[in-house]
C-alpha cells in the first residue's frame, strides 16, 4: 500500500538578511514516521522546525502539510517548544495547562469534551493523579510530560518537538522516550540527546545548512554504558547519508 506523504518540502532556502541558514533541503515524511533531525548548534534545526510550523515563510522553494501550506494545517500540528517558562508563583493546575491545548484561534471556551479528551490524555501519560497539582509542585520531567499532554490533547496528526528531553534528569527523559515510542502518529523530534536514535526512530536527517538523509537508523552503533561520541555519530551519518 503507498504511503501517504505527510509533509513534503521541496528546494527549501531560508535566509536571514543576506546569509543563508538552510539551503536546498528536500524532504518528504510520510504519516507515522518517527524522524529524529540532529545537528550541530546554528545548523538550522530549530529555524526549520519554525518553517514547518508557518511560523517562517521559506525565502524559496515550499512546504506542504497535507497538500496544504503549514498556516493553514496549525490545528492538526502538536508542538512542544525547546523553553516554556513557568511563572511559578500563579496558582495554575496541570488541568488548566493541558486544557489550553482545546483552543485555538476559532475557538475560546472550554467544552464538556474539553474536559473529557483532557482526562483521556492525562490517564494515557499516567498523569491523573496529578490533575489539580499546582504547576509549581511539579518536577522538570513532570511539566516537561504536562507540556506534552497539552501538544497531545488537541489530538493531532503531527506532533512536532523540539529539544523535549533538555533540563530534567534521566529517569524524565526515558518516561519522554517512552511515552513518544508508543504513540501512533507523525513524530518529528530535534534533538542534542544522541540516545534518541536507538528510541525507535525511523529514519534520521542531519541538519548543518544542508539535509542529509539516513535512511536506516540501525547503523551499528551502540552505547557504552549509556554514551558515546555524538561528533563520531555526525560524522558517520555525513558519510553514509542517502542525499
Amino acid at each position: 500500500m503507498k504511503k501517504q506523504i505527510a509533509i513534503e518540502v521541496k528546494n527549501l532556502f531560508f535566509k536571514y538578511d543576506k546569509e543563508y541558514i538552510l539551503e536546498d533541503i528536500n524532504l518528504k515524511i510520510y504519516e507515522n514516521e518517527y524522524i529524529a533531525i540532529i545537528g550541530p548548534n546554528g545548523g538550522g534545526k530549530t529555524t526549520f522546525l519554525k518553517l514547518l510550523l508557518g511560523l517562517l515563510t521559506p525565502t524559496k522553494g515550499s512546504i506542504k502539510v497535507y497538500d496544504k501550506p503549514p498556516s493553514r494545517y496549525k490545528t492538526s500540528i502538536g508542538y512542544l517548544p525547546q523553553r516554556v517558562n513557568f511563572n511559578l508563583d500563579m496558582p495554575i493546575s496541570v488541568k488548566d495547562i493541558v486544557l489550553q491545548g482545546r483552543l485555538n484561534s476559532k475557538k475560546l471556551f472550554y467544552e464538556k469534551e474539553d474536559y473529557k479528551k483532557c482526562d483521556q490524555i492525562l490517564e494515557k501519560l499516567d498523569l491523573k493523579d496529578l490533575k489539580e497539582r499546582k504547576i509549581s509542585q511539579l518536577s522538570g520531567g513532570q511539566r516537561q510530560k504536562i507540556l506534552l499532554a497539552r501538544a497531545l490533547v488537541s489530538e493531532p496528526k503531527i506532533l512536532i518537538l523540539d529539544e523535549p528531553t533538555a533540563s530534567i534528569d534521566i529517569k524524565g527523559q526515558k518516561e519522554i522516550y517512552k511515552i513518544l515510542k508508543e504513540l501512533e502518529l507523525t513524530k518529528i523530534v530535534v534533538s542534542h540527546d544522541i540516545k534518541i536514535l536507538f528510541e525507535g526512530i525511523d529514519r534520521v536527517a542531519y541538519i548543518n545548512r544542508k539535509l542529509f538523509m539516513h535512511e536506516n537508523p540501525n547503523f551499528g552503533l551502540k552505547p557504552a554504558e549509556g554514551h558515546f561520541c555524538e561528533m563520531e555519530l555526525f560524522d558517520y551519518l555525513r558519510k553514509n547519508s542517502d542525499v
